[in-house]
């Protein structure tokens, strides 16, 4: 294929700095680096190429350019290189629906990103675990529970405060037993990394697929419905999902809601790092706090 052309523009949206526009012959191109440090390894470039080829055709993605290793011997980062989508950012769109108070709008965007969650729960992988290498195979997660979890990485927080939250964790990570399957997860979605199609709410990508793991089923619908709370968006989500996946929508919201409880620790322990993980502490305290997994502080 082609040289990258040298000129790359910042593209906005994440909190990595590491996403830019460049130039493949003479056509718009995603350029996504990966630092030779990498905490997946210098396969990460190469990981996320497999599963964009993975779910293509089930859930709308750019296609894939080219992966180039990263060599951390002579410091050369990784790169993916995809093409360009035309849409606006899922987040963006929210903003403009709530501030013209589009309910419909908000209920069909809600079933698209539902539907997204529940073909990625359909598709099983054989346990749950990391992915390690270009063949996607697995490596581990944690080997503790929920409670454990939130013991582990919020040791700061006041005794009494975090004995609440370990016990509603507890809790949790019973119901999330329930399930014995694992599937693939996303990892982080949500509105913003997801591009709708001008004017529309169907979307034309989904992407930002370096959190990609075998996980719970849940766990993409408790991303979805974290910080996204309008009645008619949650009813959207939940209604798609169980429609494919079945259950009831009560049951997967509470589910949901236990799933995501791995992330807000994770996410809490991280506060002041950047706005998603501050605002995830006041989310997670006032769960704690009150005890109730759908407490909402903002």
């Amino acid at each position: 294929m082609n040289d990258l052309g040298t000129s790359m523009t910042p593209l906005a949206g994440g909190w990595s700095g590491r996403t830019f526009l460049g130039d493949v012959g003479g056509e718009r191109a995603v350029v996504r680096v990966y630092v030779p440090d990498d905490a997946r390894g210098p396969a990460a470039a190469e990981i996320d190429r497999a599963v964009l080829d993975l779910v293509r055709g089930l859930v709308p993605v750019p296609e894939v350019l080219e992966a180039r290793r990263s060599q951390p011997a002579q410091g050369q980062p990784g790169l993916l290189i995809t093409t360009w989508v035309e849409g606006e950012r899922g987040d963006l769109v929210v903003a403009d629906l709530l501030d013209r108070s589009d309910r419909d709008g908000m209920a069909r965007l809600g079933a698209a990103m539902g539907t997204v969650a529940a073909t990625l729960a359909g598709m099983p992988v054989r346990r749950p675990g990391t992915f390690v290498d270009a063949e996607l195979a697995l490596g581990s997660l944690p080997d503790l529970g929920l409670d454990e979890w939130v013991g582990r990485h919020l040791h700061d927080w006041p005794l009494e405060r975090r004995a609440r939250l370990e016990r509603l964790a507890a809790q949790a990570q019973d119901l999330l037993d329930s399930v014995a399957r694992a599937c693939l997860v996303h990892g982080d979605l949500n509105p913003k990394n997801v591009l709708l199609a001008p004017g529309a709410t169907e979307l034309a990508a989904v992407l930002d697929w370096e959190f990609a793991h075998a996980g719970h089923p849940w766990t993409d619908v408790g991303n979805l419905l974290r910080f996204e709370r309008h009645p008619a968006y949650v009813e959207g989500v939940l209604e798609a999902w169980t429609d494919l996946r079945g259950g009831t929508p009560d049951a997967l919201r509470e589910g949901a809601r236990a799933a995501d409880l791995w992330a807000l620790v994770e996410l809490a322990a991280r506060a002041g790092d950047n706005p998603v993980a501050s605002r995830a502490a006041v989310l997670l305290q006032a769960v704690g706090d009150s005890g109730d997994m759908h407490a909402w502080p903002f």
